[in-house]
């Protein structure tokens, strides 16, 4: 008979049986830490919830283990497994593809075991995430609640791998960075001895990478599913895979309790908020997102990039209770049924960023500020949907007149608009993420003397409002619409959203702090599965659609509109051919122009929050 828990204090203790063995559905091994709860030494009689987490990064480092030993010292079997191809398992790695059926064939091996009572749970973070939206578009029937941290793909074509039909480069960083540490170089003294030779600064010179001739010649398995994705520039069968697209499979994903919780400054901030509004429609759950101020990961920390939003800005500050406590109470209540605060908890808990002094705090950053906020919905259904319009360098309420003339710029592929921080992960040591003032430094990848504002270039046209009179919240999805034309067949056009700091004591010149962006490969403006190339100076309408965010712009602050055509090194550069810039290497200067008059009004559309 199954044992049931009441939620308790109490703490047991813990032993590993390390690297046992899992059999997938096609015979590879994964090797998989099985966490006991025991005493004396002696595992506890009985059957117990299980909780399970996957991982491409080593089960067995000490510090990935600590969050299994406290699920298991409060009454729950935890597995920690290696995914397929990484570290003691067995198998080729894939990386996302293999995640679904693996995952799958886990679970239901869990729910077999003599001390399992047959109910599971998985959690985790990034990868971890991927694993468990890959596993849950399968609904595997002992699968009974969930909690995605950071992760968990709603369609990686628009957004994780591609954006707006940009390719993310950070792919290139975390293959490089994982070759590193993979078995197939720290096994073989001359392939470690090669890799390590490699300078990642270098190798972004050389872009797109040739098999056979990058940095990943010597990994074969994380060469081969760069150039593989990389290659896949329009909307296919490839990207509607199990573990890259939970959007094709939403009607089968697992109807259970599950959290989706993210950050505004994460490169997966659309796939929480995406992955939540769907599912939260189409399923009974309950299903909860939570979304915070940090970078990818950053729950802990009360800052992203260079600014502070305050101690009360991570989890334990807006919770008091500490992270994994957080997630037991989540877990106690719909894998024990025991009596807890959890199902009190509002669907929907944002941090709205923002209301800081603007001042220099002991660390350096600015302090921005900010606070939490429970809401019902996602999108918040009171928001205001409100058009500022692109007029002659000024963001304005105001419709557009008839005779206002276009602007333009030259895009140069050889020389594009450098990454000031924004939604990354693992792009270090190339890019930084979170928020930072928009000036050039020689801090960021790309960045040339002088180091001058962004604002300063002539390839980026600048829209700013007046000084606030009063503080505008904006929070919720953002588009920008532009009407434009090229001299060539294809290009990008790029958005930024800032939030423009007056000049102060701290910041005599003010401060450009980056909220959100977006991108848009014109090719793509009609449909991501049949690219459309451009008529060189015909007048086409483009959409781009920015990361959501929730900031508090302050009264005296402006809100400002960089428009561009890159973003780079976060973003590959289109070489304005019409071709795919991972694979194409030529590349040539072009002319682009956004038109702003009334028969074209461009403008951007922001969610505001009435007061």
């Amino acid at each position: 008979m199954n044992q049931i828990f009441e939620y308790t204090n109490e703490v047991n203790d813990v032993i590993v049986e390390y690297d046992v063995m899992v059999k997938t559905r096609d015979g590879i091994n994964l090797a998989t830490n099985i966490f006991l709860p025991s005493d004396k030494g002696k595992a506890l009689p009985g059957q117990f919830p299980a909780l399970l987490q996957r991982t491409p990064y080593n089960k067995s480092a000490e510090a990935r283990m600590e969050e299994c030993y406290f699920f298991a010292r409060r009454g729950y079997v935890v597995a920690f497994q290696d995914c397929r191809g990484r570290y003691a398992s067995e198998g080729g790695f894939t990386k996302y593809t293999s995640e679904g059926p693996d995952g799958y064939d886990t679970i239901e091996w869990m729910a077999k075991q003599p001390w399992s009572n047959g109910k599971i749970g998985s959690f985790g973070l990034s990868y971890s995430a991927h694993t468990q939206a890959a596993a849950a578009c399968l609904n595997p029937k002992n699968l009974n609640c969930m909690w995605l941290d950071c992760g968990g793909f709603s369609n990686a074509f628009l957004t994780g791998c591609r954006n707006g039909g940009a390719f993310e480069l950070r792919q290139l960083t975390w293959a490089f960075k994982e070759a590193l540490e993979s078995s197939e170089v720290t096994n073989d003294p001359i392939k470690t001895s090669a890799v390590n030779q490699q300078s990642i600064h270098d190798w972004f010179q050389r872009l797109p990478w040739k098999k056979g001739h990058s940095p990943l010649q010597w990994t074969t398995d994380y060469e081969n599913y760069l150039l593989e994705i990389w290659a896949h520039e329009n909307y296919d069968e490839y990207w509607e895979q199990v573990g890259l697209c939970s959007a094709t499979y939403y009607k089968e994903f697992s109807d259970i309790p599950q959290v989706h919780l993210g950050s505004w400054y994460d490169p997966y901030a659309k796939s929480t908020t995406d992955n939540y509004v769907s599912l939260k429609t189409m399923k009974k759950g309950p299903t909860s997102l939570v979304m915070g101020p940090w970078t990818h990961g950053g729950r802990s920390l009360t800052y992203s990039g260079n600014v502070d939003f305050g101690a009360q800005s991570s989890v334990e500050g807006n919770l008091d209770v500490d992270y994994n406590h957080l997630r037991l109470k989540f877990f106690d209540y719909h894998l024990k049924q025991s009596e807890g605060d959890w199902v009190t908890r509002a669907p929907v808990t944002i941090f709205v960023m923002g209301g800081g002094s603007g001042r220099t705090n002991s660390e350096g950053r600015i302090t921005h500020g900010g606070k939490w906020r429970e809401e019902q919905e996602w999108p918040i259904a009171r928001a205001k949907s409100t058009k500022y319009y692109l007029s002659n360098n000024v963001l304005t309420l105001t419709n557009p007149p008839d005779d206002l003339p276009p602007l333009n710029y030259t895009f140069n592929p050889d020389n594009p608009v450098p990454t000031i921080g924004g939604n990354i992960s693992s792009g270090l040591p190339i890019m930084e993420p979170g928020g930072f003032n928009q000036k050039a430094s020689a801090s960021f990848y790309g960045c040339m003397e002088p180091y001058l504002p962004l604002s300063s270039r002539p390839d980026i046209l600048v829209f700013q409002t007046e000084p606030l009179v009063e503080d505008t919240e904006i929070t919720g999805p953002i588009t920008v619409s532009l009407w434009i034309s090229s001299e060539a067949v294809d290009t990008d056009f790029t958005a930024k959203l800032i939030d423009v700091y007056p000049p102060s004591e701290d910041y005599p010149e003010g401060y450009a702090l980056n909220i959100t962006d977006g991108i848009m490969r014109a090719k793509f403006r009609n449909s991501w599965t049949t690219p459309e190339l451009l008529e060189p100076g015909s007048i086409y309408p483009l959409s781009i659609e920015l990361y959501p965010t929730s900031n508090l712009f302050a009264a005296s602050h402006k809100i400002r509109l960089d428009i561009s055509s890159s973003n780079f090194p976060r973003l590959d550069v289109n070489g304005n051919t019409g071709k795919n810039p991972g694979i194409d290497q030529v590349r040539m200067s072009t002319k682009n122009t956004v038109y702003q008059d009334a028969d074209h009004p461009s403008h951007i559309t922001l969610p505001i929050i009435p007061t």
